[in-house]
């Protein structure tokens, strides 16, 4: 329990720095929001009310603050180009960007564990050459190539999907879910690569430890070894690299849906930025440090559950 509530600690304070950051971070950019708002009638008077008007003459510190209060009630300010409150902003692009990035990590998990197993007891086979080929490859490919590729040959080619006509999940929900499989597999692509070949080097070093020359002895195959002994240890650092994947999924994912005009954060997220619309910017930056967060919060709690001795360090 000690640990869990040391690990929440430490979570509150990480979303501390990193919503203070994220705001100073947009603080610091050269020239006023008011003055892009105005445009060509920008005047030092009009700029100067408009600010006030905002809010932005305050002290930076005063600004954040009201900003946190804000936003952990629900009020993440108005966009100040579209005039909208940001939460509908963002909780309207949110769905889309959610279902890449959870289809993407279920394609992940579902693939990397049977082949890293399957590559590990038969190491040096047929398969574990291919596997070694196909991961080097798969693991040097972006994920904006294989995206192309992808709309290449599954859109343009094969016509299985439209390039660029996204249909949303209320609207068609089975279009939508062949639709995203080509996004999610760009993003995944070269994350199965990497468990892969994670999950089977950490099973082939479990492979040589003593147990399992114990379990040898007392007349265990090699396949049981593995399934009965092994395969527990050896997942315990695979569920901390996950953690990561989960994180970087959604990295790729903002890249990725300019390739297939999915109406994500991503997009929203990098036309705020050059749109200088800050409070839309800031709103997702936290949203998306708090995810990765949470992420590796609940990674290492399943962690110790899985080792013991992690309670006892």
């Amino acid at each position: 329990m000690k640990y869990v509530l040391r690990k929440v600690i430490t979570l509150i304070i990480t979303l501390f720095i990193v919503s203070l950051l994220a705001f100073l971070a947009f603080q610091v950019i050269p020239g006023s929001p008011a003055v892009d708002m105005l445009g060509t009638n920008a005047t030092p008077e009009k700029v100067a009310a408009l600010e006030h008007e905002m809010g932005l003459d305050r002290p930076v510190l005063v600004q954040y603050a009201s900003w946190v209060a804000g936003f952990v009630t629900g009020d993440w300010g108005t966009s100040y180009s579209y005039s909208l409150p940001v939460h509908d902003m963002v909780m309207e692009k949110l769905p889309a960007t959610a279902a890449l990035v959870l289809l993407a990590f279920a394609m992940t998990v579902a693939a990397s564990f049977p082949l890293g197993i399957a590559t590990a007891r038969r190491e040096g086979g047929t398969l574990d050459r291919v596997m070694t080929v196909v991961n080097q490859i798969c693991m040097s490919i972006p994920p904006v190539f294989v995206g192309i590729l992808l709309s290449f040959v599954f859109g343009v080619t094969l016509r299985v999907f439209v390039p660029g006509d996204f249909v949303a999940f209320r609207d068609d929900p089975g279009r939508f879910l062949v639709y995203m499989i080509f996004p999610a597999l760009s993003v995944a692509l070269s994350r199965i690569a990497m468990t892969v070949k994670m999950l089977r080097s950490s099973i082939l070093d479990e492979m040589e430890k003593d147990y399992i020359r114990t379990a040898f002895s007392r007349g265990r195959t090699r396949a049981e070894a593995l399934r009965r002994h092994a395969l527990r240890n050896a997942i315990i650092p695979v569920i901390a690299f996950l953690a990561v994947t989960a994180a970087e999924l959604v990295a790729g994912s903002i890249v990725v849906e300019q390739v297939f005009n999915v109406p994500g954060i991503g997009r929203l997220l990098l036309a705020s930025i050059g749109n200088r619309d800050f409070p839309v910017a800031q709103a997702i930056v936290v949203l998306l440090a708090t995810w990765v967060v949470l992420v590796n919060f609940l990674a290492d709690v399943l962690y110790q559950a899985m080792d013991p001795r992690i309670r006892i360090r």
